[in-house]
Order: structure tokens, then sequence, then C-alpha cells
């Protein structure tokens, strides 16, 4: 009958009536028994020696008990109380399998033991099934009517009634119908009931009250295999809701919850043992007791001597020690052997009680090495760890995927040392020694971890550094309207990429949401912290700034080409325009405004300081007037954003005023020297009285041709005198130093001249017909003469323009 589902088994009770705590409460938790509340039963087998009992389980409830081996012959296998869980029948339903009745290997205790087990079955079950020989059917001594008789007397003295059904399943039966064979079956044990004595008040209680009675017949499993599996699983169909109204198991009056049927069955054994008849230790258990501690104190003083054994102490002081367990375990095993060999006929009782004693001393002896080891062992996993967590992250992996797979393969590692030095005899926790290198690791881990998110905090902290502080100074450096919408626009877009490389450099530290997003937040915090900064370092030089910005514009047209001072400027609408530009570069500076609010600090600003008629009424009315510079604090705008107060703000106007007033002041006497030097016409009215006075003088000149020509010579003259003297630019720096200049070259520049004349009349005729040529007009050969010779003396005043620069 085959089953998916896993058999669980132990031995409940030992042969020496032990009952198994331990193990009830390990199986419990393996079936989770402790789930099914009141939804359980509890089936038992009791019987002769050999009768097939567990063979019967195994095919009844998919267990795995032992089955006797019928080619060895008929020998008890079952030694105790077995107990297992039945597979595939719900509800969940435990199986005992009792030790056989009538075996010869109990001997004199047999009967004890038999009457012990049986009484706890029926206690503690549901449904016992009596498994029987169909031939024992009406024999007195068979089919275990004395062990009946006994258990209904113990069980109506020592429990509260309980309703138990009770299966008699007739084995091997033969041609005789069941319906022929239940009445004397019944009969017979209705008979052991009425012979029982009962208390007082069960006298005329029917055995109906307590039990149920069932029987049930089966085929020899030997003879009939086919036949037996066929009516096994027809029977294992009645185990199915067994606890159901109208079920197997009966009214369960009484029953305990499933999580305390450890603590029952345990208490109901242990008034069961107490209640038995014990006698006193033989002679023959004192003597095993004296002999046997006598064996166990050689082989103790023989392991401390033993060479092997102080060698691998020694050792493993110094440092770890290979395969120390299983050399460990050889010489304790060797010990404990000889041990058995010399005690193996004395008291089996005795003898393992002081086997134990032996091994709790031996262990003792043995627990400080085994402490050393594993101290050698914790420390080298943990270097291990260290240079390999190292080398995983130098390996680009990610820290919590490194510090997982290093600290995974490690306590493996260690795991795997502790099973080469495990000591086999030994229950020694580990688990102290394996939390403390747990421990040691997850500190270096959380060291590591720290130092590499600092780092990788600061890397972008610096970036952030490198990609505000220039722009943010440059911004405020080209203050205007767009100032800071421009650095908000910077700070959002850096902060969002700094932000964003973070987060997915932490994604690799598997950190927490909270953590992570107090990390990125300070990083927010801190390029915010930068643009402040640096908001607050150039308002410190917000009146250099200020000079520097009316400078350029004062000094530099609109294509930034240096002004020159002609006279054409508008030096009031230029200074206008620098000091207005100044002033915004003041405002942008005045406070941070990285948050949306809007402020009036630079109206303000222009109607305080700019603004000529404001300031002339504040001036009659300064008695009356409220300053609106006169404070610490902007309105709209909290101190902590504040960068220059308005009274500063007041202050750094003046005192820009006074320090740009001078460059003004320059420009305007420049302008004015300029409009002098280029001034050399005379006014319009003496123009037009030159034209009015001398047109008699202009109608000779059209008359005679001659004084033009002598105009035009002398004109010529004039005006090589004026670009060799360079009249104009002496006179640029005023009328007196230009004067004394032109007095000292004016004479070289005079003789120059002349000796230029005198060098081109003493020049050879080359052309003889020029020279004899007729005069047909004397006043025109005098003109041209004189034209030429006044275009020769300019070429001469020209070529030889800076002869009179190097006199100087």
């Amino acid at each position: 009958m085959a089953t998916t589902e896993e058999c669980h088994s132990i031995q409940l009770i030992d042969g020496d009536g032990l009952f198994n705590d331990v193990g009830t409460d390990r199986l419990i938790k393996e079936i989770k028994l402790a789930e099914c509340g009141l939804s359980y039963a509890v089936v038992a087998i009791m019987g002769p020696q050999s009768s097939g009992k567990s063979t019967l389980l195994n095919h009844l409830f998919c267990t795995n008990f032992r089955e006797m081996d019928a080619f060895k012959g008929r020998s008890q296998t079952t030694k105790g109380i077995w107990m297992a869980k039945c597979a595939g029948i719900e509800p969940c339903t435990l199986v005992m399998d009792l030790e056989g009745t009538d075996g010869r290997e109990r001997g004199e205790d047999d009967t004890a033991f038999e009457k012990q087990s049986a009484l706890f079955a029926l206690a503690v079950s549901d449904i016992v099934l009596i498994n029987m020989w169909c031939h024992d059917i009406g024999r007195e001594q068979a089919a275990n009517k004395p062990l009946l008789k006994t258990v209904f007397q113990v069980m109506m003295r020592l429990f509260s009634p309980r309703k138990t059904t009770l299966m008699f399943v007739i084995r091997d039966k033969t041609r005789t119908p069941l319906e022929n064979l239940e009445p004397v079956l019944r009969e017979d044990i209705q008979k052991i009931w009425d012979s029982v004595h009962k208390p007082q008040a069960h006298k005329e209680t029917p055995l109906s009250e307590f039990f149920n009675l069932e029987v049930v017949a089966l085929s020899s499993y030997e003879e009939k295999e086919e036949q037996f599996k066929e009516q096994v699983a027809n029977l294992r169909q009645r185990f199915f809701h067994s606890i159901a109204p109208g079920g197997l198991a009966g009214d369960r009056r009484g029953v305990v919850p499933a999580s305390g049927f450890s603590f029952s069955a345990q208490q109901i054994w242990k008034v069961i043992k107490e209640n038995k008849d014990l006698d006193l230790p033989a002679h023959k258990v004192m003597v095993a007791t004296v002999r046997c501690e006598e064996i166990a104190n050689e082989k103790y003083a023989g392991f401390t001597a033993n060479e092997s054994w102080c060698l691998l102490e020694e050792a493993v002081q110094s440092g770890p020690v290979a395969g120390f367990g299983k050399k460990l375990n050889s010489i304790l095993y060797t010990s404990l052997t000889e041990y058995d060999a010399e005690a193996t006929y004395f008291d089996e009782g005795v003898r393992s009680a002081k086997r134990k004693q032996l091994e709790e001393k031996l262990l003792q002896l043995v627990q400080p090495a085994h402490h050393a080891m594993l101290g050698h062992l914790r420390s080298g996993t943990l270097e291990k760890f260290k240079e390999a967590f190292d080398k995983a992250l130098n390996g680009g992996d990610g820290f919590s995927v490194a510090a997982r797979n290093c600290t995974e393969a490690y306590m493996a590692l260690f795991d795997e040392g502790y099973a080469d030095a495990v000591v086999e005899l030994a229950n020694w926790d580990s688990s102290k020694v394996r939390d403390k290198l747990r421990r040691d690791i997850d500190a270096h881990v959380a060291s590591v971890r720290a130092a590499k998110l600092s780092e990788l905090t600061s890397s972008y902290e610096a970036k952030l550094n490198e990609a505000l502080s220039g722009p943010v100074e440059a911004l405020l450096d080209g203050a205007n309207n767009d100032t800071w919408p421009s650095i908000k626009k910077l700070l959002r877009r850096e902060t969002e990429s700094a932000v964003s490389g973070l987060s997915d450099a932490l994604s690799g530290f598997d950190m927490d949401e909270k953590t992570k997003e107090k990390m990125l937040t300070s990083l927010e915090d801190h390029a915010r912290g930068v643009v402040e900064a640096k908001a607050r370092e150039e308002a410190g030089r917000a009146l250099i700034r200020m000079k520097d910005r009316f400078s350029t514009l004062f000094s530099h047209d609109s294509d930034s080409m240096p002004r020159v001072w002609t006279g054409k400027e508008d030096i009031r609408a230029i200074t206008k325009t620098a000091r207005s530009a100044s002033l915004k570069l003041l405002s942008v500076m005045a406070a941070i405004r990285l948050d949306d609010n809007a402020d009036n600090i630079e109206n303000t600003l222009t109607s305080a300081l700019v603004d000529t008629k404001n300031n002339a009424a504040v001036t009659d009315r300064s008695i009356t007037t409220f300053d609106p510079l006169a404070s610490s604090t902007w309105e709209q705008v909290p101190p902590a954003k504040t960068l220059i107060t308005p009274v500063q703000c007041k202050s750094l106007w003046r005192q820009f005023r006074v320090e740009t007033e001078y460059t003004v002041t320059q420009a305007i006497s420049a302008q004015e020297a300029n409009k002098r030097n280029n001034n050399w016409l005379p006014p319009p009215w003496a123009i037009v009285a030159l034209i009015v006075l001398g047109f008699n003088e202009f109608m000779t000149l059209l008359r005679n041709p001659l004084y033009v020509g002598v105009i035009f010579v002398g004109f010529l003259i004039i005006k090589a005198l004026w670009v060799q003297l360079d009249i104009s630019g002496e006179f640029r720096n005023g009328a007196l130093s230009g004067l004394l200049s032109l007095s000292t070259k004016f004479l070289p520049t005079v003789m120059n001249l002349l000796r230029k004349l005198a060098e081109e009349g003493q020049m050879p005729a080359t052309n003889s017909s020029q020279t004899n040529q007729a005069v047909a007009s004397k006043s025109f050969q005098n003109g041209s003469s004189t034209s030429n010779m006044s275009s020769s003396a300019s070429s001469g005043i020209t070529a030889s323009e800076n002869s009179p620069k190097k006199g100087e």
C-alpha cells in the first residue's frame, strides 16, 4: 500500500521502561501534532510475541516498524513501545507497537512490563487492537485473557473511566465463519469483566460503559498474502475519520489536546511505574557497581598518560591541528572500547551507568583542548574572510553581494572546520563560538560598510562642490533677473544627478529605505549648503563685484571696446546705467532665493538709492519719512536667508558711490579736454562776418589767380608744419603744456624745412629744353615754381616726420 507521505517513528518507551520525552517532543514537532487540537486519534496493538503485530501495522497504517525475520526463527522483534504516525489517514492518527507478551527474552520481568505496557496502551489509546490467533479462541490461557483481567482491575483504580474501542483481530482465520467465532470471543470477554473486582461505584457498570468491542478476522499473511492485503485495505477504511460521531474511536471522553499529549502520556507512564513492586538491587548488581567503577578509573588514568593525547594537547595550544576531531575520537573510542571489553559480563544497567560517567570525565578532560582548537579555527576563518572580502570589493562586486557571499562561504568554511574538529561522543554546543565568529564578521562588515559609505558620500559631495562652486560664482558675478532661477536650475540638475548616482551606488549596500532616504536627503542638503556658502562668500565681495561691473559698463561700449571720451557720449546716462547694473548685482546678492518665495528687495533698493526724486523727498522730510533701509531684515525674507542686510546695503552703496565718483569725474574731464582740442574753428558768427567783410578780397583772388597759388603754397607749408609739430596732440594735454612743447620744437622744424627746400633748389637740370624755354607768362611761371617747391617741402617734412621727435 504505497503512500508518498513520510513515516515518522520513535521508541516511545525503551525496554528498560525509560520514557523518551525528547524523542516524543521531536516527533510531535515533526508531524505538527500540536496544530491538530482535538482532531487526532491514538491506536495501539498488543498481543503475543511473534504474532505479526508489526506486520499488521505496517500494512494497515503504512508504517515502518521492524518485522520478524521468519527465516531466523521466532524471537523478540519489538522491544519496549514504539510509536509512529499513520501515513495517509485523516485525522492525524498515532499508532503504538507494544512489545509482545509471553516472550522468553524477559524471563522473570516479563509479566511486570507486560502489564505496565498494556495498561499504558489502554490508558492513552482510543482504539486498541488485540492480535490473537484464531485457534486460541476459547482457550483459558490464550488470547491475553489473564492480561486483560489485570488491566481491567488496575485501570478502574488508577484512571477515570474512559470509553475505549477494543478491536480483536483474529489472525489466520480458518473455515469457521466469523459469525460463529465472534459470540464465543464476546462471551469470554464478558466473563473476564464480570470476574474483575470493581469499586462500589462500578459494581453494576456494564462492559459497554468502558469499551466498544469490535471483532475482525484476517486470512494468513504467509499462505494467502493477496487476500490478507485486500482484507487489511478494507479494514484501513474504517480508521478514516475515526473520531467523527459514530466513528471507530467512540465518544473520546476526557481526551487531552494534541499539544498536551506528550506530557499526558509521560505522566500516565510515571503513575504506572510507581505502582510497580520493585525489589532492592541484587548482590550481583552491587558487585557490578564496584567493579565497573574500578575499570572506569583505570581507563581514565590510561587516557591521561596516552602519548598520542599528550602530543595532540600540546600541538593544539600553538595552532590549529588538521584532523583534530578524528585523532581525538580515535583515542576516546579506544579507551571506551577497552572498558566495554572488560565490563561486558557485568549488569547492563550498572555497566552503562559507569560507562556514562567515564565518558563525562574524559570529555571534561579534553574540552579545553577542543575549545582551543575552536578558537584557532575562529580567528583563522576571520582573517581569511577579511582578505577575501577586501578582494571581492576591489574586484567590483557589490558590497551586499560581496558581504553575503563571503559571509556564507566562510561560515561554511568554519562549519567544515568544526566538523573536522567535532568530538562525536560529546554533545557540545558550538553555537557560542560560531556566534562569536559571526559577530566578528558582522562587526568587520559594518566597519568597512561605514568607511565605504563615508568615502562614497564624500566623493559625491566633492563632485557637487566642483559642479556648483564655479558656476554659482559665475552666475552671481553676472547677476541679473535670471541669476537665481539659473542657480536653482543648476542646483536641481546637479543634485538630481548626484542623488541618482548615489542611489544607484547605494543599491549595492542592501540598506533599508529609511536609511537610504536619510543619506540622499543629507546629500541634497549638502548641495544646498554649497550654494548657500558660495553665495555668502560672494556676498562678502559684493563691493568689489559692484565696482568691477561699474568699471566694465562705464569704460566699455556695447561692443566691449574701450570707450574714448570724444565729447559725444552722454556720461550721465552711462553712469546711471552702470550704477543701475551695480545696484542689480547688490539686490541679487542681498538674499538667498532657492525657494519660490518672491521678495521686493530690488524695488526697495531702487527706490531708496537710485530714484533721485525720492531721495530728494527723503532729504526734505528726513525727520518724518521712514527709511526702508533702516532695518536689519528684509520683508518676506527669513533672517537665515539674508546675505546682506538693508543697513549693510545702504553702507555698501554709499562706499560704492564714493569710490566710483573719481572715475566719473575723470571721464568728464577727458571729455571736456577733447572738446577743447577739437574745437579749432571760429564761432559761426565769426565765419559769417569773415564772409561778409572779406567779400572784396575774395573777388580780388578770383580776378588774380596768382594769389591763389601763393595761398595754396602757404597752406602746404602750414600743413607740413602742423603735421610735423603734431599740434593737435600737443594741445590735448592742455594749452600751456602745448605751447611750451611747440616753442621747443618750432625752430628745429623750420630749419629742417628750409634745408630740404635748399637741397631741392640745388638739384641739376635734367632737361635743357626746359631751362631755355621762353617765358610766355611771368605769373604762370612763378606760380608753377612755387607750387613745385611747396610739394617738395611737404614731401620732405612728411618723410622726415620722426626726425624732430628724435631730437626731442
